[in-house]
């Protein structure tokens, strides 16, 4: 039986006329010289980008100017700056002031300290870790003249930002930190300065309220039984008796120690008074 033929077929084309195929070829995108430094897995990896070089001078290290006046306009200048490596090396010219010329640096103490506390705040961990080592170095060099020459809220915003800093996770700016409120401590005296950190005991923050625990402990401990009076035993023992409850060791190791160092004063001015009655 013949086929019959179908009118959809393709037609039939004479082989020397078909067209010939075209070869394929596989085209790699080129990859970029980054990427294949990178992935090489015999080469070593790049190190990070750093965005500036940054040297952390030791109070040690620092050296008085040769012409201090000159240089104290330049420096309110340089706290000013959006750059903030030339913000860093402000502050350790203002490190430098408050270490060997203390005088020319009290006027514009003020100003420095808020730029400490703005420096603080900023995420990048050189200029942070810098602006505590200054902290560090005013409270040496002035003491408990920071609470008489500047604005009270100057001196509260520094030591929120020290307790904050003091209970991050970034370890070298946390120890830097516990540095500074040592240094606070032992550069201020006590019956001010506690009635400055009373205040940190309900903080909200938990780490806060530990560190702030730790810098009455070191306060009271200095205390004598007539300064626990004059601050009032009562209230010590009561800011105790709320952290014992705390949920941090740190804080209730701290309250055990307030409690201890109040017993030891009242005891030792006991022992006093016996020997003296002899």
């Amino acid at each position: 039986m013949a086929l019959r033929p179908i009118d959809n077929a393709l037609p039939i084309v004479p082989d020397g006329l078909r067209p010939k195929k075209q070869a394929k070829v596989s085209i790699q995108p080129q990859k970029k010289a980054s990427e294949i430094s990178v992935n090489d897995e015999n080469k070593a990896p790049l190190p990070q980008p750093i965005d500036a070089s940054v040297d952390y001078v030791a109070s040690e290290d620092l050296k008085p100017f040769q012409d201090p006046e000159s240089n104290i306009q330049s420096l309110v200048e340089g706290l000013d700056s959006k750059d903030w490596v030339k913000v860093c090396q402000s502050l350790n010219d203002a490190r430098r002031f408050s270490l060997y010329h203390p005088g020319l640096l009290l006027p514009v103490l003020e100003k420095v300290m808020l730029v400490v506390v703005k420096s603080m705040k900023n995420p990048r961990s050189a200029l942070c870790k810098t602006s505590i080592m200054a902290a560090s170095d005013i409270f040496n060099a002035y003491g408990e003249k920071l609470l008489d020459s500047t604005d009270s809220s100057a001196f509260d915003q520094l030591l929120l930002q020290l307790l904050l800093k003091a209970s991050q996770d970034k370890k070298f700016v946390c120890e830097e930190a516990d540095k500074s409120l040592k240094a606070m401590v032992n550069s201020i005296a006590a019956l001010p300065l506690l009635q400055k950190l009373r205040g940190f005991v309900n903080h909200g923050n938990l780490r806060v309220r530990a560190k702030a625990a730790v810098s009455i402990s070191n306060s009271v401990y200095k205390m004598g039984s007539e300064e626990i009076k004059e601050f009032g035993s009562v209230t010590l023992l009561q800011m105790a008796s709320d952290l014992l409850n705390d949920r941090l060791p740190e804080a209730r190791e701290a309250a055990r120690s307030i409690v201890l160092s109040v017993y030891e004063a009242f005891t030792e001015n006991e022992k006093l008074d016996t020997v003296e009655d002899w």
